[in-house]
């Protein structure tokens, strides 16, 4: 029971000194500080408005990329490969998780970012120009090249969880549904994937988690501008590289209570993600068990 008690007291005890030290913020910009996109240390200028949009644009982005490619690859895992090399695939991908999150900047800037301006972003400024995200000069450093690592960075979660949970389904269900004549892709369809849809959005917030707070990578390969953009190709700017970039220089009293603030933001940030996916995990639950 201590050791239970004491997870959520941690937690408890992280929020207190985040409210503590952003007090000073608070208390000087209220609500403008959430509203504005001013950002000037010089003459104590802030808001945070930008690096909110950033966070949730990037992480969307993300989840945009790596859901789909994530739960596709863990369905032929579980359910179509037949193949004894399946398993080493697995691994690979497992092995995604383990690469340091420097070593994806890194390669975001030497390889993925000149790989996108070059081959990617002209293909879909001529199909799909006519959209504001796809308008404006591709740049190396880019929200697009962000959403893209982040991607890759939260596949293996959504692969390896999802494909779990997939195993996990009863094997009566599949020879149920093959009993009546179902295809493989009927038997996914109809008896493995609504079984298992709440551990697959579990996955999914999982990597979300990921995404929202990740910080070296992003901060490497975003362009780090405090402005908000329509176009993915445009530099952006997230609530965990601003405190990485500027934490170290905050000199003043206000200045530092500005980045605590922003602290205060991303915790709260990911805990409303968060709650609002649980919630959708248990109606899709009862929904479930009601069928």
């Amino acid at each position: 029971m201590v050791f239970a008690v004491s997870i959520p007291l941690v937690l408890l005890a992280i929020f207190i000194m985040l409210f503590s030290g952003a007090w000073l913020s608070m208390k000087t910009f209220g609500l403008k500080f959430v509203t504005g996109s001013a950002w000037n240390p010089v003459t104590n200028q802030y808001g945070a408005l930008p690096f909110i949009y950033g966070t949730l644009l990037s992480s969307f982005l993300a989840l945009l990329i790596a859901v789909p490619l994530g739960i596709g690859c863990a369905v032929y895992l579980a359910e179509v490969s037949q193949s004894k090399f399946k398993e080493h695939v697995a691994t690979m991908v497992d092995l995604l998780a383990a690469i340091p999150s420097v070593v994806y900047g890194v390669w975001g800037i030497f390889v993925l970012g000149p790989f996108l301006v070059t081959y990617v972003a002209p293909v879909f400024q001529i199909l799909f120009g006519f959209l504001p995200i796809f308008k404006g000069s591709p740049q190396a450093l880019s929200m697009m090249t962000g959403g893209v690592i982040l991607a890759i960075m939260i596949l293996p979660t959504i692969t390896a969880v999802s494909r779990e949970v997939l195993q996990a389904v009863p094997m009566s269900l599949r020879e149920s549904a093959m009993a009546i004549g179902c295809t493989k892709w009927e038997v996914v369809k109809i008896a493995v994937l609504p079984p298992a849809v709440s551990g697959i959005i579990g996955a999914v917030i999982l990597a979300l988690g990921r995404a929202i707070g990740e910080t070296m990578a992003v901060t490497m390969v975003i362009g780090n501008r405090p402005e908000i953009s329509g176009s993915l190709f445009a530099p952006g700017y997230t609530l965990a590289s601003v405190i990485a970039n500027e934490f170290a220089e905050a000199v003043s009293d206000l200045n530092f209570s500005v980045m605590v603030e922003i602290g205060l933001i991303l915790l709260v940030l990911t805990i409303i993600v968060n709650g609002l996916a649980r919630i959708l995990i248990w109606k899709i639950a009862s929904k479930n068990y009601i069928q």
